[in-house]
């Protein structure tokens, strides 16, 4: 007889952003099981690019000082085309064009990057080191992590959700609860199940790889390259080598006959022939330690939608995102996390209306499309999709860090997202419009140093200089339900030398912005308007979905 559990959400899923969307949801106190079916992280490394914001989402949670040290720091990894690591070096490939990079900060005399917008930085890590942090974080947190479980089936209702999941001695267990988050990978069982199609350039190539350890080569890394596109020769191969530090390097390349593009293992020395054609130079059989292979499929897909019923798809799921220099794969699933993690809170607790939930696909499924397209805009991957037509070929180039920090979501946890806004700008080109990430801004708080960002991602917060707004927030919170904490600039926290929370978020002194539990400004007020207990609480009872507000 199979064994019951309850929760209210289950997690399928136990790589990166399953990990990630379990941290996240049991650090607002939901009650979580996750399934996944592997016992520990792939040997394949995997993504290996954390962006500030990703970092910023773990630094809310105070573990960003527990994950790895980092790789390299300063932008994203340099990338060179080579005819072979021993052979001649050409020309170094930017990720996002000089034309469409950032304006020179005069002052300093060099480009803004995401380091002046944050008071963290991105990191470069691989994944399987990232991976157990999450997994002993997210249990401190008190999820239940269910390792070596296979989803059998699966079923929804209108008062929950049911996941029969089996282990590999054949032990059947039962997990219901009120929602699911699909954190199931880009062949998702769940999303097939549940009929939803995917959208985007589709499937590219299939490629294998192999992981090798070669300390030979390792002196090839000294010129600051770590990305080496493998192109132009006699021969014709064709290949892509990376590093993913701790001497570890993956060779990538795209089958050619019929016999290397089945899914039979590659012997050793057919392996290690391989990287000796991909480095140049003569590597005896002792010197290239092999770890592992694998097959994968480059596509760009991003789902019809992301929600579907009481079933949320996260990660690869929602959006599968090739490899790329912006880091738009993983961390575009951790902020999918990040996102659906306190709407599933808000509505379990009884605070919100379900219909909050409908936000999360308005708000990432507009995210990730704008993360494919600028993918193949760019020319790692636009010289593979040149012949090919989808809805956002011709999109712009936006700069990275308006990427990485700048993107505006619009959906009806927002009021004042104009339509007419861009997609992304930088974030000195924002100032604290509705549906932007919160500005970070230096402050003090009892004489130590701070950023705004400190401020947020624990609940709804309201932030002015003029400190007749408390009353107002509380009132506010007494008519919605919807508890939103007060802060005064010149009370709590002060600004420091050059800081200037006013212009930083766009409103005078008298003036308000509220910030969502993500960190995101849902509502601001440029100064107090005369009925400040009608307009906030307006506001916070239609961003927030409350259900006292509804009543």
């Amino acid at each position: 007889m199979s064994n019951i559990n309850k929760t209210s959400v289950i997690v399928v899923g136990g790589s990166l952003v399953g990990l990630s969307t379990a941290l996240f949801l049991s650090s607002w106190k939901v009650p979580v099981i996750l399934l996944e079916r592997h016992h520990s992280s792939s040997l394949h490394p995997r993504a290996i690019g954390y962006t500030t914001r990703t970092i910023e989402c773990f630094r809310s949670l105070g573990i960003d000082s527990r994950l790895p040290v980092t790789q390299w720091k300063g932008g994203p990894p340099r990338r060179i085309t080579i005819e072979s690591l021993a052979g001649k070096w050409q020309d170094e490939k930017l990720w996002t064009p000089k034309a469409a990079g950032p304006p020179e900060d005069k002052k300093a005399g060099r480009p803004k990057g995401p380091e002046e917008f944050s008071p963290v930085a991105g990191i470069a890590t691989a994944q399987d080191k990232i991976e157990p942090v999450l997994r002993e974080c997210a249990i401190e947190q008190g999820a239940d992590l269910r390792l070596g479980y296979t989803v059998a089936s699966w079923s929804q209702n209108e008062q929950g959700v049911t996941v029969a999941a089996m282990d590999r001695d054949g032990v059947e267990i039962v997990v219901e609860g009120k929602y699911i988050v699909a954190c199931d990978g880009a062949r998702s069982p769940i999303r097939e199940k549940l009929g939803i199609q995917r959208d985007g350039v589709g499937h590219l190539k299939a490629l294998r790889s192999i992981l090798f350890r070669c300390p030979q080569i390792d002196h090839y890394l000294n010129k600051g390259f770590v990305q080496f596109q493998i192109e132009g020769r006699e021969d014709g191969f064709e290949a892509f080598m990376t590093t993913y530090g701790e001497g570890r390097w993956a060779l990538m390349w795209n089958p050619v006959d019929k016999l290397e593009a089945t899914k039979d293992a590659i012997d050793e020395a057919t392996q290690k022939d391989m990287i000796r054609k991909a480095v140049g130079e003569e590597i005896p059989d002792n010197g290239i330690d092999l770890i592992t292979t694998g097959e994968w499929e480059l596509s760009g897909l991003v789902a019809d939608k992301f929600s579907s019923g009481r079933v949320f798809l996260a990660g690869d799921a929602a959006h599968a995102l090739p490899p790329n220099r912006g880091g738009y794969g993983a961390n575009t699933g951790i902020a999918d996390a990040h996102n659906i993690s306190w709407k599933l809170a808000a509505v379990l607790n009884g605070t919100s209306r379900p219909e909050l939930l409908a936000t999360y696909d308005a708000e990432r499924r507009s995210a990730a499309m704008v993360r494919h397209d600028q993918i193949f805009t760019r020319e790692d991957y636009g010289r593979h999709v040149a012949g090919l037509e989808w809805a956002g070929k011709n999109a712009k180039i936006l700069d990275d860090v308006a990427m990485e920090l700048g993107q505006i979501y619009r959906s009806g946890a927002v009021i004042g997202a104009d339509e007419s806004l861009p997609l992304a700008k930088r974030p000195d080109e924002w100032n604290g419009q509705p549906g932007t990430r919160a500005p970070h801004v230096p402050l003090r708080r009892g004489g130590e140093a701070i950023s705004s960002l400190d401020l947020f991602c624990h609940g709804w917060v309201l932030v002015s200089k003029d400190g007749t707004w408390r009353v107002t927030a509380q009132q506010a919170s007494g008519t919605t339900g919807t508890e939103v904490a007060f802060v005064q600039v010149g009370g709590e926290v002060e600004e420091t030398e050059g800081s200037n929370i006013g212009e930083s978020f766009g409103i005078g002194e008298t003036g308000a912005v509220l910030v969502r539990p993500d960190g995101y400004v849902a509502w601001r007020s440029l100064t107090k308007p005369v009925d400040a207990v009608a307009s906030l609480g307006s506001a916070l009872g239609q961003v927030s979905y409350a259900v006292k507000n509804s009543t």
